[in-house]
């Protein structure tokens, strides 16, 4: 992409703006999450496993839910955003729930500036990796803070989700990276009334993309599964098939919605 498009002050505006609606929304579910319930889904729990006395490195972890959830499994944790908004509300949260993750704002790919620890675990999920323009470099990350043996623990929309429209009814963009996708969101998917409208710069990642980044810079993959529903009610036209379990009506268990995988360097 053109080096003087400045993707990470757009994103990070548009991340910043979210925040403050996130926190609030029905989607974010604050009041049951400071009552103890965890934001984890069984996806990614089933793949976690036992953390207690971990390390855990949570990448591009948002306002801290997923990182306080974390650390009440028993994990030492560290949590790294690009918004300084949302690592703002997340030190705020770690005070109201009596947790103590470390929380860290830096662009993913400056990390290694700002931390100098290896991890048992590193965790990122859902909605991430489409904010980087190099899958190369976010590897190199991942392996990075990795200790020998430790576990990389991965779930995402399935690429073929992004091929679609927002509507999810025809395909409009490719399943192949080529390049930035420049686009302006009104509203957000935690609540598409809110009064926002930003620019902002994204990437579609296909798997093999993510897969050969992850082997190219010495994991191993140790699992691999595709789900046919999402745990998360964001798409347009949503049937929920079971409690958590979210498809779009029109395409009823046809596509993959979520993909999770697990690697060990």
């Amino acid at each position: 992409m053109d080096p003087n498009h400045d993707y990470l002050e757009k994103n990070r505006l548009l991340w910043n703006a979210r925040t403050d609606v996130h926190v609030d929304s029905d989607f974010y579910g604050m009041a049951d999450f400071l009552a103890g319930k965890s934001s984890l889904n069984a996806i990614e729990l089933g793949l976690l496993g036992d953390l207690e006395g971990k390390s855990v490195l949570h990448l591009q972890c948002h306002f801290g839910q997923d990182s306080i959830s974390l650390a009440r499994m028993g994990a030492e944790v560290t949590g790294a955003d690009l918004s300084d908004k949302a690592i703002e509300k997340a030190r705020e949260l770690a005070l109201q729930t009596n947790t103590n993750p470390t929380f860290i704002c830096t662009d993913l790919y400056e990390l290694p500036q700002h931390l100098d620890k290896k991890f048992d675990v590193v965790f990122t999920s859902y909605g991430t990796i489409g904010w980087l323009p190099d899958l190369d470099k976010w590897a190199k990350v991942i392996a990075h803070f990795l200790k020998p043996g430790g576990r990389f623990v991965f779930a995402e929309f399935h690429p073929v989700v992004w091929m679609f429209d927002d509507n999810l009814e025809k395909v409009t963009y490719g399943y192949f990276n080529s390049g930035p996708i420049i686009e302006t969101e009104t509203g957000t998917y935690a609540d598409r009334k809110a009064p926002l409208n930003h620019e902002y710069v994204g990437w579609n990642h296909d798997l093999g993309e993510v897969l050969s980044s992850l082997l190219q810079n010495g994991l191993a993959l140790e699992s691999f599964q595709e789900f046919d529903y999402s745990p998360y009610n964001i798409f347009r036209n949503p049937v929920e098939v079971s409690p958590g379990k979210f498809r779009v009506a029109h395409l009823d268990g046809k596509i993959p919605l979520v993909y999770a995988l697990t690697a060990r360097k």
